[in-house]
C-alpha cells in the first residue's frame, strides 16, 4: 500500500477590478498620492514612517492603522492603497533605486481631485515637510541597502 499523498491547495483571491474612478471616491489614496507628490521620490519603508508620521505629529487621520514587527513598520491597508495606486498607473517605482515617484497621469489626477481633501491637503503638505528631515535618513538607509544588493557588473579578464 501506498502513502497517502499530500497535495497543495491554491486558494484564489478574486477582487473586483479598480478604476480611476473609484479611486475619486476614496480619500485617503488621494491623500496617499498627495503625501508622495510633496515628498518626491521615497522609497516603500520611508513612506510608511511618513503616513505613520502624517497621522501622529499632523494630527491628520488617514484611517491607516500600523503595526510594527521586530522593528519594521506595517500597514495592510497602506500596502492595499500603494498597489491600487501602482496598477493604475498613478504611482510608479523608478527601476533603478525602486523608490515610488507619481506618474505625468497621477500628477493629473491629484490636479482634478486635490479638492476632495478640503483643508487637510494644506495639512498634509506642511506636515509633509516639517517630517523631512526625519524621513530622509531612513530613505537614504534603504536606497544604500539596495544600491549594497545589487550586484555589480564589473569582471574580472581571464589573463591566457
Amino acid at each position: 500500500m501506498s502513502a497517502p499523498s499530500k497535495s497543495k491547495e491554491l486558494k484564489i483571491i478574486t477582487r473586483p477590478a479598480l478604476t480611476k474612478n473609484d479611486i475619486v471616491k476614496d480619500s485617503r489614496k488621494i491623500a496617499l498620492l498627495h503625501i508622495v507628490k510633496s515628498f518626491g521620490e521615497i522609497t516603500e519603508k520611508a513612506l510608511y514612517h511618513l503616513v505613520k508620521g502624517v497621522q501622529e505629529e499632523g494630527k491628520i487621520e488617514l484611517g491607516y492603522s500600523f503595526f510594527e514587527i521586530a522593528g519594521i513598520l506595517s500597514s495592510k491597508e497602506l500596502k492595499e492603497d500603494l498597489i491600487a495606486l501602482l496598477y493604475l498607473g498613478l504611482l510608479e517605482s523608478n527601476p533603478r533605486n525602486k523608490k515610488l515617484r507619481v506618474t505625468a497621469d497621477g500628477l493629473e489626477f491629484l490636479e482634478q481631485n486635490i479638492e476632495r481633501l478640503g483643508d487637510n491637503a494644506e495639512k498634509i503638505s506642511e506636515a509633509v515637510e516639517n517630517l523631512k528631515p526625519k524621513i530622509i535618513p531612513i530613505d537614504a538607509e534603504q536606497e544604500l541597502t539596495f544600491k549594497l544588493m545589487k550586484p555589480s557588473r564589473r569582471r574580472r579578464r581571464k589573463a591566457f
